[in-house]
């Protein structure tokens, strides 16, 4: 492998090169002159200071203060809607454990917020921002950016169309009221299985 080589896909202990040709950086180690993969990832080289690297394929991603996640609405209580974590939005990588994260009623939408109902509905999927990511996560959707981006009509569990009037059911012809984010009806392809299905409909 040399700096003029594209990336590929290398196993844990595979040999990068010689500590001559690289200097070893992150995900890789050196031994006897030697530089070795040190977990399943693909190769990098930064010509600037010839390090070879590995990123990780399947990376767990730690969510950070500011990081963008996509979550799944699974309860709206009077002050906060319970949701659950389903992805980094930078790089898709599912969160994993499914952990739980919630949306305070001051942090749905910009302005005064009478009801989490104006805002949500159960499984509804929205794009949010992390706020506090310890002990327990809490998002916002308040920004213009943020919101839902994906959900199901309450009366026949068709996608909901997005639209400058707000959202409305190519299937009945019902209207409905959502937080939406601009990039509603947007959502990555990898997250289009989790969205809302039919499953939920007798939650409402």
């Amino acid at each position: 492998m040399t700096a003029s080589h594209a990336s590929r896909l290398v196993l844990p202990g595979e040999l990068l090169g010689t500590a001559e040709e690289f200097v070893p950086g992150h995900g890789t180690y050196e031994e006897q002159g030697r530089v070795y993969a040190a977990l399943l990832g693909s190769t990098h080289v930064d010509a600037n200071d010839r390090s070879v690297s590995v990123r990780a394929v399947h990376a767990i991603p730690h969510l950070g203060e500011g990081d963008l996640v996509y979550a799944r609405v699974d309860e709206l209580k009077s002050q906060m809607a319970i949701v659950t974590l389903l992805s980094d939005a930078s790089t898709n990588r599912a969160v994993p454990g499914t952990p739980e994260a919630t949306i305070h009623i001051s942090k749905a939408k910009e302005g005064y917020t009478d009801s989490l109902n104006e805002a949500f509905s159960t499984g509804d999927i929205v794009l949010a921002k992390v706020l506090q990511a310890q002990p327990t996560v809490k998002l916002t959707t308040a920004p213009a950016s943020l919101g839902v981006v994906a959900a199901r009509c309450h009366s026949c569990h068709g996608i909901l169309a997005g639209g400058d009037r707000g959202l409305h059911c190519p299937r009945c012809g019902a209207t409905e009221t959502r937080k939406m984010s601009h990039s509603y009806g947007t959502l990555h392809a990898p997250l289009k299985a989790r969205a809302p299905g039919g499953h939920h409909a007798g939650s409402h």
